[in-house]
């Protein structure tokens, strides 16, 4: 058994751990990056980019589709399955090969393959063959797709994100078992792309949405061209030689049974923190059996274990990986020395069509005070008819009193670009006010943004009811 003594050791080389490696070895400790797994991060390999390839993929035959709504007329698209998947795969894996390349450039002598679990508070197992010895621990082991146990029976044709991404082909159908981000993006991607799919949701969410009137708005819009099932519980599901015979009841309604070629479950993420032994760390854990931390300084109770990333299952972006990441690296580093690093206002995006964003504080967050909500509905804004992408709807939250900008909910066109917009105002603490005297260009889908603004400020000043129409549709306003 060999025995290593480090000053920092980084369980987990996926973003939060690469994040952690960086900051602690910037501050001129011993840092020791231990993987059990392969390395390239969950973004690259099953993440966020193999599934903007695949709604690439989806997007351009969806435009086909809706090119004679122009005038333009290019015959039906042919979806050839394996070219879809082939590109998908070989562009996933130039990805995953960037993130090798940096991980080649880390010292052999810092990097350990292997499972580590702890022994003691300072003290890691890795497999059968190293001891570490560590002043300080980050845990940044990363997180797995939920296979419920009530899905497993149907043996391969289960899948999830995970698996998905490895076919050679599309296949005639699949129910998605979610409505989340995960279920929404893939089940809407498959179906543009000729498969039949149909989005089973227990409860009746969509993504990450809080506020019920742009709620309705998103079952509205995805409705329209999803076979969506809200409020609806699976009943069963059997395996018939290579589909599988799934039940279905909804309120209100009789059973119905179906075949699938697969079921994709996309139900959530859940960390991996299981196998790490947590239970001779000394934490307190939570009742999933995560440590309690500090969520601005990454610290796990007052001693020198920290956690970031997914494993915290704080909030599970790559963008709040790296964050969380880099502040556990450099608190571990200068321990006991522990500082606040910054936590961004909160962004989340889903990539369906119309795309769905939340920013900052809803209307619905416990610590919310009172708020007044500004909206605009995109079915009449000028910018979004010209490209019939006129659905949804955008609601932005306004503190009263201070009439700061405080959050946003929307589903609509370009929603990934008018949520930067509102999260770097928000982050920055600009009032609505504020935001109402910087620049909009005419037609663009941000004077939609405007209207939503200028009724939040109408009803700041005067508590004048909501508007009844869009403002900016013609020119000269």
């Amino acid at each position: 058994m060999d025995i290593r003594t480090v000053d920092v050791a980084i369980i987990g080389a996926g973003t939060a751990g690469l994040a952690a490696y960086r900051a602690a070895r910037s501050h001129g400790k011993t840092v020791l990056l231990i993987e059990g797994g392969p390395y390239g991060t969950t973004c690259a390999r099953v993440g966020c980019m193999p599934s903007k390839l695949l709604i690439a993929a989806a997007e351009a035959a969806h435009m086909i589709s809706l090119a004679p709504n122009f005038g333009v007329h290019a015959g039906p698209p042919v979806i050839d399955g394996p070219a879809v998947m082939r590109r998908v795969k070989t562009e996933r894996d130039r990805f995953v090969s960037f993130v090798l390349e940096g991980v080649e450039k880390i010292p052999q002598a810092d990097r350990l393959h292997g499972h580590a679990r702890f022994i003691d508070a300072g003290r890691l197992q890795v497999d059968e063959h190293t001891i570490v010895n560590a002043g300080r621990i980050v845990i940044a082991t990363g997180s797995s797709p939920q296979r419920p146990q009530e899905l497993q029976a149907i043996g391969e044709r289960l899948v999830t994100s995970d698996e998905l991404f490895d076919w050679n082909d599309l296949p005639e159908s699949v129910a998605v078992i979610g409505t989340g981000i995960i279920g929404l993006e893939l089940g809407q991607a498959l179906h543009r792309l000729g498969v039949r799919v149909a989005l089973f949701g227990r409860a009746g969410g969509l993504a990450q949405l809080k506020d019920k009137a742009v709620l309705a708005s998103a079952v509205k819009a995805l409705g329209a061209e999803l076979d969506l099932r809200l409020n609806t519980e699976v009943a069963g599901l059997t395996r018939d030689g290579d589909m599988v015979t799934l039940r279905s009841r909804s309120a209100g309604a009789d059973e119905r049974t179906e075949r699938y070629a697969f079921v994709l479950a996309a139900t959530g993420r859940i960390p991996n923190v299981k196998q790490l032994g947590l239970e001779h760390s000394g934490l307190t854990l939570d009742k999933d059996g995560i440590p309690l931390f500090d969520a601005h300084t990454a610290q796990c109770g007052d001693g020198p274990v920290f956690i970031a990333g997914d494993a915290a299952s704080d909030r599970p972006l790559l963008h709040e990986a790296a964050d969380s990441g880099r502040i556990a690296g450099e608190n571990a580093a200068r321990y006991p020395d522990v500082q606040p690093g910054l936590r961004r206002v909160p962004l989340s995006i889903a990539f369906s069509d119309p795309q769905i964003a939340v920013v900052g504080q809803t209307a619905q967050d416990p610590s919310a005070g009172r708020i007044v909500k500004g909206e605009v509905s995109f079915e009449n804004q000028g910018r979004s008819r010209v490209m019939l992408q006129n659905h949804g709807l955008l609601r932005v939250f306004a503190e009263t009193g201070s009439g700061r900008f405080v959050g946003a909910e929307m589903i609509g066109p370009r929603a990934e670009h008018v949520a930067h917009l509102l999260a770097w105002a928000c982050q920055s603490g600009m009032t609505v006010a504020q935001m109402l005297e910087l620049p909009f260009y005419h037609p663009v889908i941000e004077e939609g943004l405007r209207t939503a603004l200028r009724d939040a400020a109408d009803k700041l000043l005067h508590g004048l009811p909501e508007i009844e129409h869009c403002t900016d549709c013609t020119p000269g306003m």
